[in-house]
């Protein structure tokens, strides 16, 4: 007795099944983890701009009003802008040691909270520097300018007196 044997279709074997299916399950998990660090990055971006805008403002406004020591950002830029005057600050960690601090504020942009620490220094007679640094939360959304750790951007212009 002779046994035929059957030959088989050209289908795929579960090797070739199973290869693929790792193959596809890298490419998707590599494709979600760049979508998810893209959308992070531009995240971050967002809110160094804004944190670069708001830093922008304070040096601009108070520049325009000459630089006084007196400048109070809350009086002069409350009705534009949501800001108030933080308390219990003393901004050691965020003006340079020979500058003297004017005061730390808290700003909201964009529904993210920032703190600005405003401080200036007489450079001779008749120059003042005016410095602005901006800080912004990093993880949690909430910013603690006292953290020094946090992310700053400071901006320092010049002004006559």
């Amino acid at each position: 007795m002779t046994v035929k044997r059957l030959k088989s279709k050209g289908g795929f074997t579960i090797v070739e099944v199973m290869i693929t299916a790792v193959i596809l399950l890298v490419a998707v998990l590599g494709s979600s983890g760049y979508r998810y660090y893209a959308a992070l990055d531009a995240r971050k971006a967002a809110m160094q701009a804004a944190a670069s805008r708001v830093g922008l403002i304070l040096c601009e406004s108070w520049h325009g009003v000459g630089g006084i020591a007196t400048y109070d950002p809350v009086a002069h830029l409350g009705t534009n802008m949501t800001i108030s005057a933080m308390t219990g600050f003393d901004g050691s960690g965020f003006k340079e040691a020979d500058f003297t601090l004017l005061g730390g504020y808290q700003v909201v942009a964009n529904d993210v909270t920032y703190a600005a620490v405003l401080s200036w220094k007489d450079i001779n007679a008749g120059l003042r520097a005016l410095s602005v640094v901006v800080i912004w939360p990093v993880q949690d959304g909430n910013v603690d300018a006292q953290d020094a750790s946090q992310k700053t951007y400071e901006l320092t212009t010049y002004t006559a007196i």
